[in-house]
């Protein structure tokens, strides 16, 4: 009835009507009549938009509506012909005429879906049938908590299934609201001794909001700081996997090639319920303040705790400090103490934002997370604060406007890593006068990642000696590599993927022979390779998957690769290898198949 005129928006515990707005023009690709400022602008062209895609039936699915904010409803209600809308909420409100209660799952709804959460057998389940029906009943026929059970229970030993039992024995458990389902919830949390450690991945997702794609790789950057895990993210990964099969998270994974499988995971994204959230938040805020090892805080507008704005204020033993703020937030802080903090995420929504004082003296801080929630690009005061850090390693800016650092730009004497997401970056590094090598002296490793605005790479950044990984990733305009690029001469990885106009690699690149994985996957302008890549004596992956206007006779120097092992490409770049295949002995060709894959898409 409605064809594509389907609109689905998730307005979730916090909704923000501009942001709803600006979304939907996004959806359907149509320009605002004028740049909309606040809730009233939104409104008011909203019809406009709703006026343009019909006269065909439309449909408004308003989801996750919470309690107290159906006055948004009202809002979105317009005397336009064959429009309707949808609301989904886990409370009914009388005042709409037409209300569907959900029933519960029945008897056996629930067992089917508990079996295959637990990854049950119906004939073979070793498993006794009674024990099972007693669980699905105390589950009382909430989907999320069939699926959180089974998943904790899979593959257990049917010893462990019983004592389960028997510790949720003593009553059963039916939920009428978000507070009787939480204490249930914990039930999931259980891990023996050896995982302990799962159960502190999940509570930090608390740390960022609810239904956020939250990037594999922040993930990664705190537990390595936090846990001691692997910086390359196979134990953080594995830790994902398994919250993902418990049904505490769930992990999108793209398909990888054997080069990537056990090192690449940017592209990656993990989403938490809003339930499970607040269960996380529910875990973590158990201790006083003062002794809470992760501090999460949400501030709406100037609205601060009473307990930050005490005169007498004792500091706070948090590890992972998690603060952010609204787009009313006046950028106010109040001083506090926060001795211990190794992990600070900021998530805002404000077009100007301020580093709060504290960071200065938080000597411990390891990993800075800058999250940009708004709409649009953010400029950022207060970034010389962190000149004076010794132990900071990484930083991750996403939806920044870089122009604003490079006034302030200090030196970051300890940090390994940075990382740019969606960031304004342009031309900004033009006219800095201070030296990549003096400012970033250890820095090991730089992502960028859709990066619209880069057209040419810093030619500073070639003085960068130490550094051993380069990922520049979905920046479509930038069409040129700085020809200095052979000076990084400690460089092992180089992933130049799906920057569409850039045409070549520089010749310099043969300078690289510590360079083990070249990637330059749909990098669709690229025509040929360099003509000494054969220097390349350490190179063991090539990924030129999606290259398609390479189509030239490879180099000569391709014969010199002794230690290549593996060429990603599709059939027709796979043709180009046959010929010096006898010659590489350790080559294998691995056919790309095509992956239509839309899980990169932003919300």
């Amino acid at each position: 009835m409605f064809a594509n005129n389907i609109l689905f928006v998730n307005v979730s515990k916090t909704p923000n009507v501009k942001v709803i707005v600006q979304n939907l023009f996004s959806y359907k690709g149509i320009k605002p009549t004028y740049q909309i400022q606040s809730d009233e602008d939104a409104i008011c062209q909203l019809p406009q938009m709703l006026s343009h895609i019909g006269p065909s039936p439309i449909l408004l699915i308003l989801d996750d509506v919470w309690f107290g904010s159906e006055f948004l409803l009202e809002k979105f209600k317009f005397n336009i012909p064959n429009y309707k809308i949808l609301v989904t909420s886990r409370t009914a409100f009388p005042r709409f005429k037409h209300t569907y209660n959900l029933k519960q799952l029945n008897d056996v709804d629930a067992m089917t879906l508990f079996y295959h959460s637990a990854f049950l057998q119906d004939e073979s389940s070793y498993i006794p049938e009674e024990d099972i029906k007693k669980i699905v009943r105390g589950c009382g026929g909430f989907p999320l908590v069939l699926k959180m059970i089974g998943g904790s229970l899979c593959g257990q030993h049917a010893v462990v299934w019983h004592s389960r039992l028997l510790k949720w024995s003593e009553g059963h458990f039916f939920f009428n609201s978000d507070t009787e389902l939480l204490p249930h919830l914990q039930k999931s949390l259980e891990f023996p001794d050896d995982k302990i450690i799962i159960k502190e991945c999940f509570m930090d997702l608390g740390s960022f909001h609810a239904e956020q794609r939250i990037s594999a790789a922040i993930l990664i950057d705190m537990w390595a700081e936090l846990y001691e895990l692997d910086e390359d993210g196979i134990h953080s990964i594995a830790n994902l996997q398994e919250l993902t099969i418990r049904n505490l998270a769930n992990l999108e994974m793209t398909r990888k090639d054997a080069s990537e499988v056990k090192s690449y995971y940017n592209e990656d994204f993990v989403t938490q319920h809003n339930i499970l959230r607040e269960l996380a938040l529910h875990q973590s805020s158990q201790e006083p303040i003062g002794q809470r090892k992760r501090l999460i805080m949400n501030i709406s507008g100037s609205n601060l705790p009473k307990w930050w704005m005490e005169q007498k204020q004792q500091p706070i033993n948090a590890r992972l400090l998690s603060i952010s703020t609204d787009e009313s937030f006046l950028g106010s802080w109040c001083n506090i103490q926060a001795p211990k903090v190794e992990v600070l995420v900021l998530n805002f929504q404000t077009k100007n934002y301020t580093l709060p004082e504290f960071v200065e003296k938080a000597n411990e801080l390891k990993v800075l997370i800058v999250s940009n929630c708004g709409f649009f690009h953010a400029e950022i005061k207060n970034f010389q604060l962190l000149w004076s850090l010794p132990n900071l390693k990484r930083i991750r800016l996403e939806k920044i406007s870089i122009s604003s650092l490079c006034k302030t730009l200090v030196p970051l004497k300890s940090l390994r890593k940075i990382s740019l997401f969606m960031c304004n970056i342009g031309t900004t590094f033009e006219n800095c006068t201070i030296q990549g090598s003096y400012a970033l002296p250890n820095l090991k490793e730089i992502n960028i990642d859709y990066c619209n605005d880069l057209v040419e790479l810093p030619v500073g950044l070639c003085d960068i000696v130490r550094l051993k990984k380069l990922y520049i990733t979905n920046c479509h305009k930038l069409s040129i590599l700085p020809k200095g690029i052979g000076k990084l001469v400690n460089l092992e990885v180089l992933r130049i993927r799906s920057c569409t106009d850039l045409s070549e690699l520089p010749e310099s690149i043969r300078s690289l022979h510590k360079l083990s994985i070249l990637d330059i996957s749909d990098c669709l302008s690229i025509s040929k390779l360099p003509k000494y890549i054969g220097e390349l004596c350490n190179l063991k992956v090539l990924n030129m998957k999606g290259c398609l206007r390479l189509c030239n006779p490879l180099p000569e120097s391709t014969i010199d690769l002794k230690q290549l092992m593996i060429v990603v490409c599709d059939e027709e770049r796979a043709k180009l290898w046959e010929p010096i295949k006898d010659v590489l002995t350790k080559l294998n060709i691995e056919v790309a198949k095509k992956d239509i894959n839309l899980n990169w898409l932003l919300k």
